[in-house]
């Protein structure tokens, strides 16, 4: 967490006003709040306000996703940096992305926690990249599967047929101390 704390401090300290970091509901807030303390660590002097997206999943067969909860914060005239959990084909990337440059943020970058860049369809700039990882399913410090294991402290590979047969498969061994 250090390391992206650092590389966002170093990109935005000297920049003129502050950052808007942007997490996107629901899987990033873990992260974002890591990511906001350890920030505030590096940069102390710079102010980095939050805020939250919320969109939909996409829905069948069209690829289009809708924001279901938008930004309190005026963008305009800001640096921005949407915080995700995860990257994969980049589609709610990119799409993202460009709402938030119609909003004329003075300038928009995107950190991820993880990147599975292997998977990806749109070609979509990660700044700031906490670990590439392969093609596996990524569950844990925010991530889900139905709604589980988002409160795991750690990010762990879980096999998506067995999550599909029976979605708790995992909570006895995973939560087990």
């Amino acid at each position: 967490m250090g390391r992206l704390a650092g590389e966002i401090g170093a990109a935005y300290r000297q920049a003129d006003g502050d950052v808007v970091l942007v997490a996107v509901l629901k899987g990033s807030v873990m992260f974002l709040a890591d990511l906001a303390r350890a920030l505030a660590m590096v940069a102390p002097d710079l102010l980095a306000l939050f805020d939250f997206m919320a969109i939909s999943s996409y829905a069948p067969d069209s690829g289009r996703v809708r924001i279901v909860k938008d930004l309190d914060v005026d963008v305009f005239d800001r640096h921005v940096v949407l915080v995700e959990d995860i990257v994969d084909t980049g589609l709610s990337l990119t799409y993202l992305l460009g709402v938030l440059r119609r909003r004329q943020a003075r300038s928009v970058e995107a950190c991820a926690l993880l990147d599975k860049a292997a998977r990806r369809i749109i070609p979509v700039p990660v700044r700031f990249c906490g670990f590439e990882i392969a093609d596996e399913f990524a569950l844990g410090y925010g991530l889900d599967y139905a709604g589980r294991y988002r409160n795991l402290d750690r990010v762990v590979a879980g096999d998506l047929g067995t999550l599909r047969a029976d979605p708790d498969a995992y909570v006895s061994s995973l939560y087990a101390r």
